[in-house]
């Protein structure tokens, strides 16, 4: 016979068990804390590590107010009624005169306001112009009064992106490199690339790609001037790693394009300090639209010649209404198949694509990432919040990261852009450090990563035991950091992010 009544007085134990809350998690249950508190939000994510920024214009980076002490130093002038930066001479500062000198606006705040609101996105809801057409008017307004000044541009983009607690840049830049579209004018067309491309080295272009290789180390010593490195007032932007991408003009004639093309291939193979080369100017105009297909066959031989350079590609930076619909089906696609892309710059059009779930699980597979523009998404195209493609991208797996594109013309910052994502989508902590990470592994620095395995960001076997907020990582792990620059700046990512999170509350 049971005796249940001696089993009822045995006394039950429980086991509690506690585990520590980790940096991460803190992070992340801080960050659902404040969502809905903008200030608090925008303090928490301006200290937050964002790694790098991988689709920065310099032109565009900068500020109108730094356009205009530009157009002051030059002894420039401006039109009072379009914006022109002219050259001299100028008028008087009268409120009559038409071409007044650019030094008047520091006395007439009318004239101030109008430059800022003529060189960039401020205010543009106010004018009777569509925000894609006036966002793209305003390089060639305030060009003229930057065009001497790129040393100061870097160094103003490096503090920015210091203060924005980025730590590495890939800055597109064309400058003197300009000059291989009058080497490619002169020396002509040719349908076989092999002769047009021997035509155009002895015609010239090594000569270019010298000059701009000078004009770099030229342009490199004053942003180090500027930024007072090494010195003992040395700026936080002396710390970010500055890389470049050559950039093409693709709304030239052909024979140009190609010439420039060649030049950007031509740069990354010999200067460590150009990582890649990417085609700019609007796709939707007539001849990035028209020429597409002969842009991506250039870019395919001239791959084949120069394998190692790094390829990054505008694609997509298109919407409904803007061009015609076959215009929309096939420009990501193209980059990546034909164009060899890593990286895909925008790609908002992805859902016009044909076969566009086809299309992200090939970018997935490839692990082509995908930079997303959200400001200038939102200012130039009209594509923001559920419209944007950024969560479609992450639900098929395609790699992502936050970049600022244009940020001194749409006056934004990478801070900013964090902000948009985290209030438009349902982004945790750790799908925001996610893409922070991305940037630097799909960054174009030379060497291994640090990731194993990118997807769980599991660590490489040489680091794999090494904590990153520790004082000393081991003798083998120092050794792999110093022979390989990504995984370097992997690495001093996953510090930044155990600093960040030990402070977190």
């Amino acid at each position: 016979m049971v005796r249940w009544h001696r089993l009822a007085f045995v006394p039950l134990i429980c086991f509690t068990f506690v585990f520590a809350e980790t940096g991460e998690q803190r992070a992340a249950r801080h960050l659902e804390s404040i969502r809905n508190s903008p200030p608090l939000l925008l303090a928490f994510l301006r200290d937050m590590p964002k790694g790098g920024d991988l689709h920065n214009h310099l032109a565009g980076a900068i500020y109108a107010e730094s356009f205009i002490s530009y157009a002051v130093k030059d002894n420039l002038c401006v039109d009072r009624t379009t914006g022109q930066v002219l050259p001299a001479p100028c008028q008087s500062c009268e409120a009559t005169s038409s071409k007044p000198a650019a030094n008047c606006a520091y006395s007439d705040q009318g004239l101030y306001n109008f430059l800022i609101d003529a060189w960039s996105m401020r205010n543009s809801t106010l004018r009777h112009v569509s925000g894609h057409d006036h966002f793209f008017a305003t390089f060639d307004r305030f060009f003229p009064a930057e065009i001497n000044h790129t040393g100061e541009e870097i160094a103003e983009a490096a503090a920015r992106a210091a203060a924005d607690h980025l730590q590495y840049l890939e800055l597109m830049i064309t400058g003197v490199g300009i000059r291989s579209a009058e080497v490619g004018a002169k020396n002509g067309w040719d349908d076989d690339f092999a002769k047009m491309r021997d035509k155009l080295l002895a015609g010239g272009l090594k000569d270019v790609t010298a000059a701009t290789r000078d004009q770099l180390t030229k342009d490199w010593d004053v942003a180090q001037q500027t930024l007072n490195c090494r010195t003992a007032k040395a700026d936080p932007g002396c710390n970010v790693a500055v890389r470049f991408l050559y950039q093409v003009l693709r709304g030239f004639p052909r024979e140009q394009v190609f010439a420039q093309i060649l030049l950007g291939f031509e740069l990354a193979q010999s200067d460590p300090r150009f990582v890649g080369l990417n085609l700019v100017m609007p796709e939707d105009w007539y001849v990035p639209m028209h020429d597409f297909d002969l842009h991506m066959r250039m870019i395919d031989y001239l791959h084949g010649v120069y394998p190692n350079v790094h390829i990054t590609l505008h694609a997509g930076e298109l919407t409904m209404g803007l061009v015609p619909p076959e215009g929309l089906r096939f420009h990501i696609r193209e980059s990546v198949q034909k164009g060899h892309a890593e990286r895909i710059g925008h790609g908002v059009s992805v859902m016009y694509e044909d076969k566009p779930i086809e299309l992200m699980q090939d970018l997935a597979k490839k692990n082509v990432l995908v930079e997303i523009c959200l400001t200038s998404n939102d200012l130039i195209l009209g594509v923001s919040g559920p419209k944007h493609p950024l969560q479609t991208y992450r639900k098929y797996g395609v790699p992502v990261a936050l970049a600022t594109d244009d940020q001194g013309v749409s006056r934004s910052d990478m801070t900013q852009e964090y902000v948009r994502a985290a209030s438009a989508y349902p982004l945790t902590y750790p799908d925001l450090k996610n893409m922070a990470r991305q940037s630097i592994a799909h960054s174009f620095l030379p060497g291994k990563s640090l990731w194993a395995d990118a997807k769980s960001f599991r660590r490489n076997g040489a680091c794999a035991l090494d904590n990153p907020a520790g004082d000393r990582a081991s003798a083998s792990c120092q050794t792999f950091l110093k022979g390989n620059e990504r995984a370097n700046e992997q690495w001093k990512l996953e510090r930044a992010f155990a600093e960040f999170e030990a402070k977190t509350q």
